[in-house]
């Protein structure tokens, strides 16, 4: 993957990344995620009839896989309650895991991927704004789909709004339905086990977590089957386009440092105070002071003036 190994290597910055600014980034990315997708909610007869459009594709596609599935979930509960399980909280729990585990263990791809996966997360929410999808499960009867969520939410925390918890379903958009990120986001998952995981398991993993939640989307009438492939796509165009998104917040960053770090340069642009005397590369001291281990420095010996009869004269050889 030559243009994965540009997204590591020469889009990364020089900083060295903190837990304290990372967990904040994130939680406002996707607070911010969370709060557009709510309140893109879209036309419901606009949403049905993209819903019923997408089905009549797929029928003649011959891709209609979700009836069979969602019957088969339907009528085997030791099937379609695993799923729902799977459906509610792997999406939230498998992602974050990953990306604590790059943070610790790969913090020199960690960047990369981290803005890989935010990239395509707001690609997809300008998806939900212009294709507000209705899911199978809230297609009328007649199109013989069950929502399984509803069907076995005695057994989770989940009520009939899909998987938000009981008495939230006010607080989520059920129409945000194209692309499926839950897809999106087992596909990123995957590919990052399979490069960093490092152990036959995790490539394993890589393989099973998006296939069987592709499967688990489909089969809850969670989502269609073309609704998985465009969060796939989603996750491609995020890729192809972290470099640039890097590259951008990189200079940002870099200007942000220079107007407000303190010693930097005034309202006219000329600096304030002395710059401090350089130790070692990014390593910065003020006069006097000693970085930790630091030996202090050897007084040399004043040199005393001889007279010119102290002055031994050199043997002959």
């Amino acid at each position: 993957m030559p243009h994965a190994e540009t997204l590591s290597t020469e889009a990364a910055p020089r900083t060295r990344l903190r837990w304290w600014t990372e967990l904040p980034l994130i939680l406002l990315v996707y607070a911010c995620y969370s709060a557009g997708r709510l309140l893109v909610g879209g036309d419901v007869s606009k949403a049905v009839d993209h819903g019923l459009a997408i089905l009549k594709i797929e029928k003649a596609l011959h891709l209609n896989a979700e009836h069979p599935l969602n019957r088969l979930f339907t009528r085997e509960a030791w099937i379609g309650i695993p799923a729902d399980f799977w459906y509610a909280s792997l999406h939230y729990a498998v992602t974050p895991a990953i990306l604590i585990f790059l943070f610790r263990s790969r913090s020199r791809h960690y960047q990369a991927a981290r803005t890989w996966l935010m990239t395509s997360t707001f690609i997809g929410l300008i998806g939900f704004t212009l294709l507000p999808t209705c899911p199978p499960r809230l297609l009328a009867d007649g199109h013989g789909f069950v929502d399984t969520m509803a069907q076995y939410s005695s057994y989770g925390w989940w009520g009939g709004d899909a998987s938000a918890p009981k008495g939230l379903g006010g607080l989520t958009n059920q129409y945000a339905a194209m692309p499926s990120l839950h897809c999106g986001w087992a596909l990123w998952c995957g590919v990052i086990l399979w490069r960093f995981g490092g152990t036959r398991l995790t490539k394993v993993a890589a393989v099973v977590y998006p296939l069987v939640t592709t499967i688990v989307v489909m089969g809850t009438a969670n989502h269609y089957f073309l609704d998985a492939v465009a969060g796939a796509a989603v996750m491609g165009a995020g890729f192809l386009l972290t470099p640039y998104v890097m590259r951008v917040a990189n200079r940002v960053r870099v200007q942000l440092v220079a107007r407000f770090a303190p010693g930097a340069a005034g309202s006219g642009g000329t600096q304030t105070s002395a710059p401090a005397s350089i130790v070692s590369g990014g390593c910065q001291t003020s006069t006097g002071e000693r970085i930790p281990w630091q030996r202090e420095p050897r007084a040399e010996p004043s040199a005393a003036p001889q007279d010119a009869g102290d002055s031994a004269a050199a043997p002959a050889r």
